[in-house]
């Protein structure tokens, strides 16, 4: 099955991108890879939830944000390849967490990502990752996320 017919069989939609919101692309492709900047859970222009986790965001509220800035770094990726369907593999995730220095589940927040991305790509959605924490993130995103695909 496509990734495509995937997102509707899920009900997802892919947003559009969102504007950087400094000075850089949203992604850059080299040879057969595309690299997305740090994606933040934007919906519809705006973050939902900010804070720190461990703080004013818990952990299943900031996996839920992962799994939205994920959604972001999906439709960056495709509109540098000309559509969803010309992704072929997930090759890297990095997860960053705007944690307290206390909270050390990094990995669960990561889980947000990484299994919306097993949910849209299938076997092709499995991927090497990193899941780090952080004291700040861009506008008080508890989130961000980068992916490196394959097309």
């Amino acid at each position: 099955m496509s990734a495509s017919s995937t997102l509707v069989e899920l009900g997802i939609e892919l947003p559009p991108v969102a504007s950087p919101v400094a000075d850089y692309v949203p992604a850059a492709r080299s040879a057969d890879q595309i690299v997305t900047a740090g994606q933040l859970p934007f919906v519809a222009g705006a973050l939902a939830v900010t804070g720190h986790v461990g703080a004013e965001v818990d952990a299943a509220q900031a996996a839920a944000q992962a799994r939205i800035a994920a959604l972001n770094a999906v439709a960056a990726a495709a509109a540098l390849a000309g559509g969803i369907d010309a992704i072929r593999g997930v090759l890297k995730v990095v997860v960053f967490v705007s944690s307290t220095p206390d909270f050390t589940d990094q990995a669960k927040v990561a889980n947000g990502a990484s299994e919306l991305l097993g949910q849209i790509f299938g076997e092709a959605g499995r991927h090497a990752r990193s899941a780090v924490g952080v004291a700040a993130l861009p506008l008080n995103s508890p989130v961000e996320v980068e992916l490196t695909v394959l097309v």
